[in-house]
C-alpha cells in the first residue's frame, strides 16, 4: 500500500471515530405495562351422554356406562392459594313416566390428580374434583349403575349439571 493510501485510510478512520462521538445523543422514556387477570373457568367433557345397557342383575350387579370413561378438562384462573371446585348435581331421580330409579344408584370412579369418586345426588352438589390455584387439570370419570330386579321396565332419564367454580 502506498503512503498516500495509508494516509487516506488513517484520516478516514479518525474522521469516523470523531464524528460518531460528537453526533451521539441518548434519550430514555419509561412505559408502564399492566394487565388485569380475572377469575375464569372453562370446562370440557368428552361426552354429553351416559347410557347404561340392560343387563341381568344376577350376572351384572353393576352396569358400566356404554360410553366408557368421560374425559374431563377443567381450566381455571383464581387467586394464588384459592380453591377451584368441580361439582355435579342431578336434576332428579331417573324417571320413566311415573316410575323412578333413585339417582343414588348412579356412582362414579375417577382418575387424575384432584378428581374424586362419588355418588349422584339430586339435592346436594357432589364434588368431582378440587384444586388449589390456577391451572388446567385433566382426568376421567367412569359411571356405573347399581342393577336390581326391582326396577320397573322403561326408558329412564335424568339430567345432571357440572359446575366449575374458580372464585
Amino acid at each position: 500500500m502506498t503512503p498516500a493510501r495509508v494516509l487516506v485510510l488513517v484520516t478516514a478512520i479518525v474522521a469516523l471515530a470523531t464524528t460518531q462521538g460528537l453526533g451521539a445523543a441518548t434519550a430514555t422514556s419509561n412505559v408502564t405495562v399492566s394487565v388485569t387477570v380475572a377469575a375464569t373457568a372453562k370446562l370440557a367433557l368428552s361426552s354429553s351422554t351416559v347410557t347404561f345397557a340392560n343387563a341381568d342383575p344376577d350376572t351384572s350387579p353393576s352396569i358400566t356406562a356404554t360410553e366408557g370413561a368421560i374425559t374431563i378438562t377443567a381450566k381455571g384462573k383464581t387467586s394464588t392459594g384459592a380453591s377451584i371446585a368441580l361439582t355435579i348435581l342431578a336434576a332428579d331421580d331417573l324417571k320413566s313416566g311415573t316410575d323412578t330409579i333413585a339417582i343414588a344408584n348412579v356412582t362414579w370412579t375417577a382418575s387424575g390428580t384432584g378428581f374424586a369418586a362419588g355418588t349422584m345426588n339430586k339435592t346436594t352438589a357432589q364434588t368431582v374434583g378440587s384444586w388449589t390455584s390456577s391451572g388446567s387439570r385433566t382426568g376421567t370419570q367412569s359411571y356405573a349403575l347399581a342393577n336390581s330386579w326391582n326396577y320397573p321396565t322403561g326408558s329412564y332419564t335424568s339430567t345432571a349439571t357440572y359446575t366449575l367454580t374458580a372464585p
